[in-house]
């Protein structure tokens, strides 16, 4: 049976599954609320919870015969300091405390750093921080002991710091490795769950991506998370060897100045989709939310401006994976995209922004179908697509009205659940001329509730049928 689960937004949302909704009941009832690709954090938990989990994933995609990504999310080189004996101290402004490679709990003298690459990257007056960070470090004496490196700092702004917290060096290029050991044993279990997306964490350079694709292969698609001061560095190259891309505002706004943020967001979106690949935001979108019913007015206005900025899907963290309110998260965030793209400058900023597509038919193909579909009112833009390109180039042109693509490759279906706009479709094969798709076409579309009897459709394919990469043709149809 075909339900027909039709959003009331083009942009996707991305949710995290943890303590608070990892039950089939709630993964269920956040996917009709409106989740599109959900993702597994393997920061937390053990690999057989998140096997569990991605079965009652499937279980629900088979149930609503609608695909359901999933992505997995490495945890990466996080820098965290040791334990406390106490479990936590509180800093105070003024406070001097010794960082060294110790491995005895820390105190209120001296704290655990368990990364001597690290040592080697601090310079004198140098600041770092702490906890995402509340705690602030400037270093005033470096030296060596028995146990190795070890600095002196002031603490510059205090607060309460446990065991395991995380750390940042702001502007220093560390030399670590982009993957570690839990990673590649994570990404292996992650493949052999079969999960759509995974999503590389701290990548610096090009060889980091490199590395994490040797191991991935084709057997999933590769996205990589951009939250370090190196990554802006070398963008280019590292999103060109890339499948989609996360902006992870979380370490990366403790890195460089909170006042940076906003336009490295407006950039990095900008310049992603110009390149036809998804572009997920991400962090503290509606992070009151974990304890509220409702958001503050800065969080709405946040997940807002990802929108206006054309990013095809925003990401709920800890308010659905340990949050109280995860349902309510969700109709919030729907509420917010549906919104924000009925406003006229929305429209207009899209437009504004679409991308040249001079010399490549494919693209041209896809630029001409998103203006005839709106001056001919078309209610859908179809796409036959054996990769995905072809949805991918439709989805960039950030059309209004929905894109319903057609694969006969269910990983290929699965993994544009992350791209805007794009409501995908598991549909074996069709042979023959051009003519023959179109009967096929009407019937999913009317199956999937997006045109009636007598309403147009734009329809874009490649002839040959199969081939990828040949969007060579474009027909204007009617539902019979």
């Amino acid at each position: 049976m075909t339900h027909k689960i039709l959003r009331s937004r083009q942009t996707k949302i991305l949710a995290t599954l943890g303590p608070a909704s990892n039950t089939p009941e709630m993964i269920e009832e956040l996917f009709l609320t409106g989740v599109d690709i959900f993702r597994l954090n393997f920061s937390h938990g053990e690999p057989e919870t998140h096997r569990k989990t991605a079965a009652m994933i499937r279980a629900l995609e088979a149930k609503y015969s609608r695909p359901v990504g999933i992505l997995a999310d490495m945890q990466g080189p996080k820098l965290r300091i040791g334990k406390f004996k106490d479990g936590s101290v509180m800093m105070e402004h003024g406070d001097i405390i010794r960082f060294d490679s110790n491995p005895e709990p820390g105190d209120k003298t001296r704290v655990q750093l368990p990364h001597p690459e690290v040592m080697k990257a601090f310079e004198m007056d140098g600041l770092f921080f702490l906890d995402d960070g509340k705690v602030r470090c400037r270093i005033r004496e470096k030296g060596e002991d028995k146990h190795g490196s070890y600095v002196i700092a002031e603490i510059r702004a205090g607060g309460k710091l446990s065991d395991k917290k995380g750390f940042n060096v702001p502007g220093a290029y560390l030399e670590i490795p982009a993957l570690t050991e839990k990673d590649k044993a994570d990404i292996k279990t992650a493949l052999d769950i079969g999960v759509d997306w995974i999503a590389q964490s701290f990548v610096q350079t090009g060889d980091d991506v490199r590395e994490a694709r040797a191991l991935i292969g084709k057997n999933a698609a590769l996205m990589v998370k951009i939250e370090k001061p190196a990554a802006l560095e070398n963008l280019e190259e590292i999103v060109s060897l890339a499948d989609g891309v996360m902006l992870a505002r979380g370490d990366l706004g403790v890195e460089i100045p909170p006042e940076d943020v906003p336009s490295v967001q407006k950039h990095v979106v900008r310049y992603v989709r110009s390149t036809g690949k998804p572009i997920v935001v991400a962090t503290q979108m509606l992070e009151s939310m974990i304890t509220s019913s409702r958001p503050t007015r800065a969080e709405a206005s946040d997940v807002a401006n990802a929108v206006y900025d054309g990013a095809d899907a925003v990401m709920l963290s800890a308010e659905t994976a340990a949050g109280e309110h995860p349902i309510r998260s969700v109709e919030m965030m729907t509420k917010i995209c549906a919104r924000t793209e009925e406003d006229g400058i929305y429209i207009n900023f899209m437009e504004e922004s679409n991308m040249e597509s001079i010399g490549n038919p494919s693209d041209a193909i896809a630029t001409a179908a998103h203006y005839v579909a709106q001056d001919i009112d078309a209610k859908a833009i179809v796409t036959y697509t054996v990769s995905g390109s072809t949805a991918l180039r439709m989805s960039r042109q950030r059309p209004g009205v929905k894109i319903l693509c057609l694969s006969p490759n269910i990983d290929v279906v699965r993994r544009l659940s992350l791209a805007y706009g794009v409501h995908a479709v598991h549909a074996p094969e069709v042979q023959g001329e051009f003519s023959g798709p179109v009967p096929h076409a009407c019937t999913i579309i009317s199956e999937q509730g997006l045109a009636e009897k007598g309403e147009r459709f734009v329809m874009t394919a490649g002839v040959p049928f199969g081939v990828a990469g040949t969007t060579n043709i474009l027909r204007i149809a009617e539902v019979e």
